[in-house]
């Protein structure tokens, strides 16, 4: 049972250090693009921090936004949500180190481990939560934009782009990697074994309660 736990703790550390870089990947790759067919030659990309214009022979000239008040709701909320999923995701890999099994700490009390374990998998959760509703949203709007029929059809549409593959699979994946975390805690309760420190304790105190019986 210790060998499980161990491989199931290691198995949640990697899904979420991969994880934690495909929401970093979203979070710095374009959301959107855009091709027009009179200009095919370019392609127009929509990022949380810049817009890029992208040519097929090779060049890109990126302009950052001016204002944040300026930017749309879709990227504020965007911004808000995937930094603060990327906060989240770093703290709860920082939790999870010393609740390993493997790891040196906190050795006397199996408790502490567990808690560690368990609050690193609800961290986990709640970053890939967060990270999956910026991009869920902007990919609704996308699509409701993209087949709208009050808009004619030789009017240009915005697409998916990288970073909302991206953010999916690192919010599915985050999540994966709290529910392993909280399979090796619930496992690593069960396969405990009894405290010697309490036994040696209880191990003392019998003889003087036998002395005071006596006395």
């Amino acid at each position: 049972m210790e060998q499980c736990v161990r491989a199931l703790e290691l198995l949640g550390m990697l899904v979420y250090a991969g994880a934690w870089l495909c929401v970093l990947g979203a979070t710095v790759s374009p959301w959107l693009s855009m091709s027009t067919e009179l200009l095919q030659v370019e392609r127009y990309e929509l990022g949380l921090w810049e817009t890029c214009v992208v040519q097929d022979v090779g060049g890109m000239e990126c302009r950052p936004y001016d204002s944040l008040l300026g930017l749309s709701r879709d990227l504020k909320l965007a911004r808000v949500l995937t930094c603060t999923s990327l906060a989240t995701g770093v703290l709860g890999f920082l939790v999870a180190i010393p609740g390993l099994s493997l790891v040196n700490s906190c050795e006397e009390d199996g408790g502490t481990k567990r808690i560690l374990t368990i609050i690193a998998a609800i961290l986990g959760i709640l970053s890939g939560v967060l990270c999956l509703i910026p991009v869920s949203y902007v990919a609704h709007q996308a699509v409701v934009r993209f087949f709208d029929d009050t808009v004619p059809d030789v009017v240009p549409r915005w697409e998916f782009g990288d970073a909302l593959f991206c953010g999916w699979a690192g919010g599915f994946l985050l999540v994966m990697a709290g529910l392993v975390l909280l399979i090796s805690s619930c496992w690593s309760s069960q396969a405990e074994p009894p405290r010697p420190a309490l036994q040696r304790r209880n191990r003392g105190m019998n003889p003087m309660l036998a002395r005071s019986e006596y006395v």
